[in-house]
């Protein structure tokens, strides 16, 4: 398993991240970049237990700030071949402990208005949808084509 650096924000040890079939590998812990109001964040490959099988990622970001607001304390991504399957949502679940670790009490996770399917694994986690909001030309997720997030709250 990846070790976290220590640095101004302290990465906890995550721990074993298992769920029947599935299970998160620590990639690696992102500091921040707190001029870009970029908060701290955990990467992990979400695989197939015991066989190493990339099937997707997901990603824990520590910290409120307005581009949290846009991009979510959770992300991830599934691949097509491995969809259907719940395994976003069992990913999240994973990390509710390690979240709480550092003190969180709630989850904001943000989609596209088209992306019904992971609308659909919000609705699968119990998340509450909040509001859309337009991204801001200032937000780097503007410059990517995002115009629109969905919010949905998970009070964990």
């Amino acid at each position: 398993m990846q070790t976290c650096p220590r640095e101004s924000f302290e990465f906890l040890e995550p721990g074993e991240l298992v769920d029947g079939n599935l299970e998160l590998r620590l990639l690696f812990c992102f500091p921040g970049d707190p001029s870009r109001g970029i908060v701290p964040s955990y990467e992990f490959q979400i695989q197939l237990t015991g066989s190493g099988t990339r099937i997707g990622g997901v990603s824990l970001r520590v910290g409120d700030t307005d581009h949290i607001t846009y991009v979510g304390h959770i992300g991830y991504s599934v691949a097509k071949a491995y969809r259907g399957h719940h395994y976003a949502a069992r990913a999240t679940r994973l990390l509710i402990p390690l979240a709480r670790a550092h003190g969180m009490r709630e989850l904001w996770i943000t989609t596209d208005p088209d992306n019904r399917a992971s609308q659909r694994t919000c609705e699968i986690l119990g998340a509450q949808y909040v509001e859309t909001v337009s991204v801001p030309p200032t937000d780097s997720l503007y410059g990517r084509g995002d115009r629109k997030k969905l919010r949905y709250r998970l009070v964990i």
